[in-house]
């Protein structure tokens, strides 16, 4: 939905200065994510460290011409011409105030989820339990805040048939204005706890804030065993009906009869008093947390309309959101229970919940290594007291203590073995660091005290290969080509070829977050994998196969048309299944002479077999450059442009409908944005590399791997192979465990190229085997289970594909499906 500028003045009572014509369909507050300037409002927001009208300047001249600020910037009409600048006493309130108008204008079912922990797992599993029948826009990651929720339900939209948002406080007076935002129909408050205590007068005060969100709401689910939470609810006239749950209490709307742990999963059974009779539902996990949070998310279907029967068949397979208890195997046979996000007082009750659920952790001691806990809102001797009473509760053997404060109340703690350090160095070079042995061991600690440095001494080096996947870098390219397109121009996006190795599914996902227009495999089966794993986005099939067109049909996906051979069996073929209107993309061959319809001579009888029938129709029509990433080839390439528009606008001449026209590739986006057209195709530019000088972007791959063993080899002798490894030199070799069927190229053996050590060049030595190499540490300092960067954010991927004679492509193409795949997100 877009509004248009004059609109957008009204609905914030803004004073305008200037007089372009603008339609606003994106809001902006961080100008690192800027996507579609044309169509794009900045908000110039101030903060402790940043006053957002310093990036004007900046942001006009990446396109932007709509801004709402504070003070009118100096000479605005000579230094910022064809702009508007809509002048508003609080540009934070005004962005409040245009989402606030936005969300009335939705009748829809809208889900406003507070309290203390577990609101982003609940609203993402809503999502997934909701999404098989509904269209469900959702905040994106943890967007709860004073500028998150207005951005959050700006994405509300046309299709939009339920909202789940987020709404988190830290300050008295901060939920009336995400209520008015928001508007919920259906209120959730998860749990309450102590974090942002210290800025409330009282538990009670903090509990009033929250529930704030749900004055107006039809429905409030919240969990009536807190007392906390039930006590200031039942003080307070809501007119919307109470649907809480309770373990204890029969008459509860929502009675949990059984919870029933297995060693991986949860069985609930639970009565649902408007309908009555026992239901149940498994869920895939056995902590505290998650079977809480399963419920009020139980709750909130029921009052959607939601099954029983579809809750019972969907709650198995949620999905872990962010997994905050992270679980890795430690050395001298310790398991390591990270959970390092939160730091509070009910956080490290589900954590310690958590180890003694554990199948595996039976028969171990326990110990729980905790730094200071910051920011409770409870007094020292009480927030010690509690932590002693629920470590012994919990069954802690071992307790070691991090920070002045627990140090200050050693004596409190009452686990038999203790140990107190005022910091984490000071502990990592004590002996009770050195002499953990075959525990269990909880990682708790705030972020200040650096706990990721225990924890990456503690963990056991694994002997792994992996591909490290950056969703951001990923994010940052597709930005960074969309800043040279017109805001109306439309994108595919290639995810063909696993994208690129990176992973199609993850890449799609954070692509359709993005809202690309289209996504493109190569062929059937690999859109039916998107489609499997939860893309709704247009997919376009590049190499259709004949076999394959009912698969296509029955999954949405969007063929490529090249010749009249498979124009006939394509129709002939959606005649059959009694499908009209199909959409498709048209090729025209202009100059690369692999796949197309020849744009001289077939046009006119193209253009008459698809007026005969209707079983399909274009959507696109399109060429490719052949050499638009050499200046070399400009004047072929403006053959190539001068032909397809010729041909493509005699094919749109003969249509009603709006047929998209795309001929530019990555290279060509950059080098000939005046020929972007209606859409455009990104391909190797989303995954980094500038083809048009081999550089990269933003990083997305890198693929590492560990030092399996080191051995001291005199010279004159021979490594790996054949013996083509030659020692000339007294030599430290290692051997790696990646090879070619890892997709390590056999050529960049025998000192050919080389991967980095510790930041440090060491060459490979010798013949590449199947699944190990050997490459020369001599003179670096290295060990055993040290990191192997074999290309990615220090090694450029296209060093190798220098060494190689070949492409980027081939290089990240040939990454085995063996080798695992991490994703991360900065």
């Amino acid at each position: 939905m877009t509004y248009s500028i004059e609109k957008v003045t009204t609905l914030i009572g803004a004073r305008r200065y200037g007089d372009q014509a603008a339609n606003i369909g994106f809001l902006l507050t961080d100008s690192r994510s800027l996507c579609f300037p044309e169509e794009t409002l900045f908000f110039a927001l101030k903060s402790g460290r940043r006053n957002g009208h310093e990036f004007i300047p900046d942001l006009y001249r990446r396109g932007v011409r709509n801004f709402v600020v504070d003070a009118l910037p100096q000479d605005y009409a000579t230094t910022y011409p064809g702009s508007n600048f809509l002048k508003v006493i609080s540009p934070l309130e005004a962005l409040q105030r245009l989402a606030e108008r936005h969300r009335d204008e939705f009748n829809i079912p809208v889900v406003g989820v507070t309290g203390s922990n577990g609101k982003t797992i609940v609203k993402e599993w809503l999502y997934q339990l909701l999404s098989p029948s509904l269209s469900v826009t959702r905040s994106p990651r943890s967007y709860n805040s004073q500028i998150g929720v207005p951005l959050s339900v700006w994405l509300l939209g046309e299709q939009s048939q339920v909202g789940v948002f987020e709404a988190g406080i830290s300050q008295p007076g901060e939920m009336q204005a995400l209520r008015n935002i928001i508007q919920p129909t259906i209120g959730v408050i998860t749990n309450i706890g102590s974090a942002h205590q210290e800025n409330f007068p009282s538990m009670e005060a903090k509990v009033d804030e929250k529930l704030d969100l749900f004055r107006d709401a039809s429905v409030i689910v919240y969990p009536g065993d807190s007392k906390e939470i039930a006590s200031r609810v039942g003080e307070r006239s809501f007119k919307g009906d109470h649907l809480w749950w309770s373990v204890a209490d029969a008459n509860a709307p929502l009675y949990i009869k059984n919870v029933e742990k297995g060693e991986t999963s949860t069985t609930v059974t639970y009565i649902y008093n408007k309908v009555g009779g026992e239901c149940q539902y498994t869920l895939p996990f056995i902590d505290e947390a998650s079977i809480e949070n399963s419920i009020t998310c139980c709750a909130v279907c029921l009052s959607l309309g939601i099954s029983a029967a579809d809750i019972a068949g969907r709650m198995p397979k949620l999905e872990a959101v962010a997994m905050r208890l992270e679980v890795k195997q430690g050395q001298h046979g310790c398991t390591l229970i990270n959970d390092s996000y939160n730091s509070d007082i009910n956080s490290l009750d589900i954590a310690l919940d958590f180890i003694s659920r554990r199948p595996d952790h039976k028969g171990r001691r326990r110990t729980l290594i905790l730094s200071d806990i910051l920011q409770s809102g409870m007094t020292r001797d009480q927030l010690y007291a509690e932590v002693s009473e629920l470590c012994v509760k919990r069954g802690v053997e071992k307790f070691i203590g991090v920070g002045p404060d627990l140090m200050a109340e050693a004596d409190r703690i009452g686990v038999g073995e203790k140990y107190f350090f005022p910091d984490s160095q000071t502990f990592i070079k004590s002996p009770v660091f050195s002499t953990l042995r075959d525990e269990v061991i909880l990682i708790k600690g705030a972020r200040a005290f650096g706990f990721d440095g225990i924890s990456e001494l503690l963990e056991q080096k694994v002997h792994e290969t992996i591909l490290e996947v950056n969703l951001q870098a990923v994010v940052d390219n597709l930005n960074y080509y969309r800043s040279y397109m017109k805001p109306e121009t439309k994108l595919v996006c290639m995810v063909k070829a696993n994208a690129y190795g990176s992973g199609a599914v993850e890449v799609a996902k954070t692509l359709q977050d993005h809202r690309v227009d289209y996504l493109a495999v190569a062929v059937a089966d690999e859109g039916v994998t998107l489609r499997k794993n939860g893309i709704t986005s247009n997919i376009m099939i590049m190499n259709p196969e004949m076999t394959a067109f009912k698969t296509m049909f029955d999954y949405d996906l969007e063929p490529e048309v090249y010749s009249f051979r498979l124009l006939d069996a394509l129709v002939k073929a959606a005649r059959r299944e009694g499908i009209t209107g199909y959409p498709v993309h048209i090729k025209l061959d202009t100059g690369m002479h692999r796949l197309g319809f020849n744009p001289k001579t077939d046009i006119d009888e193209l253009i008459h077999r698809l007026q005969s029938q209707n079983a399909i129709i274009p959507r696109s029509v399109f060429s490719h450059f052949v050499g638009s990433d050499s200046d070399d080839f400009d004047n072929f390439s403006k053959m190539q442009f001068d032909l397809f528009d010729e041909a493509s606008s005699k094919l749109q001449a003969a249509f009603p409908h709006k047929i998209l026209r795309h001929i530019c590739n990555s290279a060509g986006i950059e080098h000939f944005p005046e020929r972007q057209l209606d859409m455009c195709r990104l391909g190797l530019g989303l995954y980094g590399i500038d083809s048009r000088d081999n550089h990269i972007l933003n990083n997305v791959s890198t693929l590492k791997t560990t030092i399996l063993q080191l051995r001291d080899v005199p010279k004159e002798e021979t490594v790996g192979y054949s013996r083509k490894g030659h020692l000339t030199r007294d030599s430290r070799i290692a051997a790696i465990p990646i090879g070619y069927a890892d997709g390590l190229n056999r050529h960049l053996g025998r000192g050919n190229c080389y991967c980095l050590v510790n930041g440090q060049k060491a060459p490979y030595v010798g013949n590449i085997c199947m699944d190990v190499a050997m490459i020369d540490v001599t003179g670096i300092p290295c060990k055993e289970g040290d990191t192997v960067e074999i290309f990615g954010d220090h090694l450029p991927v296209t060093v190798l594909s220098d060494v190689l004679d070949t492409i980027p492509y081939e290089v990240l193409t040939s990454v085995s499906d063996r080798v695992k795949r991490v994703y991360y997100q900065d």
